[in-house]
């Protein structure tokens, strides 16, 4: 038995050494299963690369990173995102519906053509993001800071942007219908051609707001700031509690119709203009991760 031992090595050594391969990759095995067939998916906190159409509808996110990713078309419905921070990152055309986005951290993202219907992004810092076309009915959006948003042809009917941080952002051609700025912060805002009729802009500060040929019939201006506001074309024949001490400080022309009663002045010279601060770069994607060595 002895004398066999030295021609048995050879034979023995070579399960031996593919048993160790197998064990070494056994982790990285779980951990796939754990990312892909659980609702928890707390392993993956840093998201680069592209997953475009990828289904992560119920899973919870919170505290990820979306860096430079491209999750164009993706479902994310119902997700958990709050504290979730999305830099640079493309969510285009992506299925957020009834998401949780609140205290997330979005800088020069692109949510074009999403779909965020009853989305919750409360408490959240939103700087120079696309919302363009999105679709954005019944949104929860305060005590959010979105300065200089672009929310370009969104449908944000419903929407709830009270005590939120709005200057200079983007309304052109939105519906908001019956949407909520109250307390909200909307310096040199530009609303032209919005449909926010029914909406709610109680103590909210418009000035500087660039109003032009926008429908605000039954609108609510309750102490509303209007300062320099430019009302250009506009219908505000329908808006409520408007009072003529704030039209005293806006500027109007020939085609502003106003209820019965008040008027608004031709402002000649400058016009206040307020912009937003500029958004920084988002950041480079992620390096691919090195290869496994065995």
């Amino acid at each position: 038995m002895v004398r066999r031992l030295p021609q048995l090595l050879p034979r023995i050594a070579r399960p031996l050494a593919a048993l160790a391969a197998l064990t070494a990759l056994l982790p990285a095995a779980a951990n796939a299963v754990t990312l892909m067939g659980d609702k928890e998916v707390a392993r993956m906190v840093s998201f680069g690369g592209s997953c475009a159409g990828c289904e992560l509808s119920g899973r919870k996110l919170t505290g990820a990173h979306f860096e430079g990713a491209n999750f164009e078309g993706a479902a994310l419905v119902g997700s958990d995102l709050r504290e979730a921070r999305f830099l640079g990152a493309n969510f285009s055309q992506a299925d957020l519906a009834r998401a949780d986005l609140s205290e997330s951290q979005m800088v020069g993202a692109n949510f074009e053509n999403a779909n965020l219907s009853s989305a919750r992004i409360r408490d959240a810092q939103v700087t120079g993001v696309m919302f363009g076309q999105a679709h954005m009915a019944n949104v929860d959006m305060r005590d959010t800071r979105a300065e200089g948003a672009n929310f370009q042809g969104a449908n944000i009917t419903g929407g709830r942007f009270d005590d939120a941080i709005l200057t200079g952002a983007t309304f052109v051609r939105v519906r908001a219908s019956n949407a909520s700025f109250r307390d909200t912060q909307m310096r040199g805002a530009v609303m032209t051609s919005g449909n926010f009729a029914q909406a709610d802009f109680r103590d909210a500060d418009l000035t500087a707001a660039v109003m032009t040929s926008g429908t605000f019939s039954g609108a609510d201006f309750r102490d509303t700031i209007l300062n320099h506001a430019q009302l250009y074309g506009v219908d505000l024949r329908g808006a409520r509690n408007l009072e003529q001490d704030q039209l005293n400080n806006a500027c109007a022309d020939a085609s502003t119709r106003l209820p019965p009663g008040l008027t608004a002045k031709t402002c000649r010279g400058r016009i206040t203009i307020v912009r937003p601060p500029r958004a920084p770069a988002p950041p480079a994607p992620p390096a691919a991760p090195a290869p496994p060595r065995y």
